[in-house]
């Protein structure tokens, strides 16, 4: 049976001038053939955020590899691989005047290095483009490819993001081909590789989790250095996806928040329709303020 969502879960529509920033920006990325997952991923706050002129570009083309069972995003073999895309990126961003650009991918396990380059690629003209502009990519795991991570990591993103998703219970029901461990072993070396590049991860909750199996997963982030984390509730896109088994109130969402700052987290954004992408500029610039707080303090 399916449940029905609680009050806290609707969403307000946007009107008059931030419906015309929405139109605006939608029509930017139609413009210059761009995806963004906001779209893709049925996100939940696409009004809000489109209307103050933020966007996830999702690189990579629009069809992944892999059939998660909670992602809306097309599935099936993807045929295209632009190498222009990095550019059309960068000048949509500068054209929105972004000061914070988000950038993810669908996942493309048909590519020896899973689009790194392109990633990297991504980041160098974003920077040429927006040289005060900060840039968080959002990557698949490359399969455990660490060369591939180590291109990405090279070309100096201001956050590196990579979601675990669900508990580790849950996470081979939740996810296709990605593993928990695997996950954890990317954000460890991305942190290996450049150490004092915040490290970010989502979670998602309301699949048949416990609240313990919360609070281990926070943990297991926290063991890998893991500085910002996101928390939010799963929302069934179609009929075809997984069920919500259980939908959390706002206050367990801030108890959880509460928890994960014991836990040492630098930033944690937690609620009913927050994604990995919400208020990104806000927990990177939360995250580093931190972050250079606890330097100065080690070199006292």
């Amino acid at each position: 049976m399916t449940q029905r969502k609680p009050e806290w879960l609707k969403i307000n529509l946007v009107s008059g001038s931030e419906l015309a920033s929405f139109k605006e920006l939608k029509q930017t990325m139609r413009s210059k053939t761009l995806h963004t997952v906001c779209e893709e991923a049925k996100c939940p706050n696409i009004h809000e955020c489109w209307a103050s002129g933020t966007a996830t570009f999702m690189i990579l083309g629009d069809i992944c590899t892999r059939a998660c069972r909670f992602c809306a995003v097309k599935t099936g073999l993807p045929t295209e691989l632009d190498v222009a895309e990095p550019e059309r990126v960068a000048e949509a961003a500068e054209q929105m005047r972004l000061k914070h650009v988000v950038v993810t991918s669908v996942a493309r396990d048909d590519l020896a290095d899973g689009g790194a380059q392109i990633f990297a690629e991504t980041i160098k003209a974003i920077r040429r483009r927006l040289p005060f502009a900060s840039v968080e990519v959002l990557i698949p795991d490359f399969m455990g490819n660490w060369d591939a991570l180590k291109v990405v990591m090279d070309a100096r993103p201001d956050v590196l993001n990579h979601n675990i998703e669900a508990v580790r219970r849950l996470s081979d029901r939740v996810r296709a081909r990605a593993k928990y461990d695997r996950t954890l072993e990317l954000l460890k070396k991305a942190k290996e590789f450049q150490p004092q590049i915040p490290t970010k991860s989502s979670l998602m909750i309301g699949v048949g989790e416990t609240i313990e199996e919360i609070m281990e997963t926070m943990n297991d982030l926290r063991s890998v250095d893991v500085n910002i984390m996101t928390i939010g509730q799963y929302l069934q896109p179609t009929k075809k996806h997984l069920k919500v088994e259980n939908f959390y109130h706002p206050d367990e969402f801030a108890r959880l928040k509460e928890e994960g700052m014991k836990r040492g987290f630098s930033h944690v954004e937690a609620g009913p329709l927050v994604r990995s992408s919400y208020h990104a500029h806000e927990q990177a610039s939360a995250a580093k303020e931190t972050i250079a707080k606890e330097n100065i303090a080690q070199a006292q």
